[in-house]
């Protein structure tokens, strides 16, 4: 039980640096590679069987067209709540997974060659990022865990986050 305030602060609360154009960008980063994952995911659902074949059953896993739905999913449901930083630790995780079967898939079909690695070791850095370090204070996690916990952040942190203003900050 005592854990449990950890363990919610650790998948909530975000890794932060406080200035302004650190956490917009990435707000702006969780948005553009959660929008080109959605896209990834709507691809593998517009040919299911066709994905499956070519890439699921290509590497040898079993059942190729559920786990084609796992991915197409993942893919679905993690990047819309990696857009808005809502379970974004876990969500990055999850489409993290999926850029390490990509990348096993490349490599089995071109060996280490860049061009057919680069798009998916991008990603999986990016995924690698958030699901260390959270989705920053632009986030609906920032917002539970100051709900959760209000004394966890710093002053510059809830000023950033515009839950006080600069004259309360100074105030305290």
């Amino acid at each position: 039980m005592t854990n449990t305030p950890k363990l919610i602060g650790y998948i909530f609360k975000p890794n932060v640096k406080l200035n302004l154009a650190s956490q917009t960008t990435l707000a702006i980063l969780r948005a553009i590679i959660g929008i080109m994952m959605i896209h990834n995911g709507l691809d593998k659902l517009a040919d299911v069987e066709g994905f499956a074949q070519a890439y699921v059953a290509y590497i040898g896993l079993p059942f190729p067209i559920f786990f084609t739905y796992v991915a197409a999913y993942t893919e679905l449901i993690g990047a819309p709540l990696l857009i808005i930083g809502l379970f974004a630790r876990p969500a990055a995780l999850g489409l993290l997974s999926t850029m390490f079967v990509a990348m096993y898939h490349h490599v089995k079909v071109a060996g280490l060659s860049l061009p057919y690695l680069e798009l998916s070791a991008v990603y999986a850095a990016a995924f690698l990022f958030f699901s260390v370090n959270g989705a920053g204070l632009f986030s609906f996690d920032a917002l539970i865990a100051y709900w959760l916990d209000g004394t966890s952040f710093s002053a510059k942190a809830k000023q950033l986050m515009r839950i006080k203003s600069a004259e309360e900050t100074e105030a305290v």
